[in-house]
């Protein structure tokens, strides 16, 4: 019999650097079970995309959890704040949404002790990034401490690790090794204030570093836009 494939945890938000992350568990020979999380995010088409993203990336399974972070708000993704457009702001943007990724690790931890899995993965960033504390590397180690001093599996022995793969790549190497791994970009959807069919305003944080990574990388940039008009990058 075939030998069974390592099952793994990897966070899938629809955006394209959690779609190469979980390209990148699939290649390194993990059995991957994508989770996406509604918090109550303003571009909820996102969660569309997670979906499209997890199929096409061959996931084992996903699952979307629900939790509800406009009820404590004080971000522009969860709150009624303008989503900014000028970029090249100062200090941590307001689209910073408080304690997302923890949370986030929190619940794909659960997941991975459930499934018996040692494996997280995670899409942050924290090199052409928007500035935010839980992208950097500091911030994985020190959950992946907490996640085996916390956890019955870590107590029991089991090592549990946490991956971000993406972590000191620019984001024209992350859309370079996506090309490489055949990852289909216009399933995707980075765009903070996305319509509701996954179209992109073309001037958030998001989409502008997104754009800047297609163009540095020298691939032509798929992304959908609300202005039929625009010019891509």
């Amino acid at each position: 019999m075939p030998q069974a494939l390592t099952p793994a945890v990897v966070l899938v938000s629809g955006g394209m650097d959690s779609a190469v992350t979980l390209a990148l568990a699939r290649e390194r020979g993990f059995a991957c079970h994508a989770l996406s999380v509604d918090y109550g995010q303003r571009h909820a088409s996102e969660l569309a995309a997670a979906e499209r993203v997890a199929k096409m990336l061959g996931a084992i399974e996903h699952k979307t959890v629900h939790v509800d972070l406009r009820r404590i708000g004080g971000s522009a993704l969860t709150a009624d704040i303008d989503v900014p457009t000028a970029g090249g702001g100062s200090g941590i943007p307001v689209t910073y949404v408080p304690a997302r990724n923890t949370i986030m690790l929190a619940v794909a931890l659960g997941w991975a002790e459930t499934l018996g899995a040692a494996d997280i993965f995670c899409g942050v960033n924290a090199v052409d990034y928007s500035g935010y504390p839980d992208c950097r590397p500091e911030f994985v180690e020190a959950f992946e401490a907490l996640a085996n001093l916390a956890t019955k599996a870590g107590v029991e022995g089991a090592r549990l690790r946490v991956h971000a793969p993406l972590i000191r790549m620019s984001k024209a190497d992350i859309v370079r090794e996506g090309a490489r791994l055949g990852v289909d970009f216009a399933a995707t959807v980075s765009c903070y204030q996305a319509d509701r069919d996954g179209r992109a305003c073309g001037a958030c944080d998001a989409c502008r570093l997104r754009a800047e990574g297609f163009a540095s990388a020298g691939v032509a940039d798929p992304t959908r836009y609300r202005d039929a008009n625009r010019t891509q990058h």
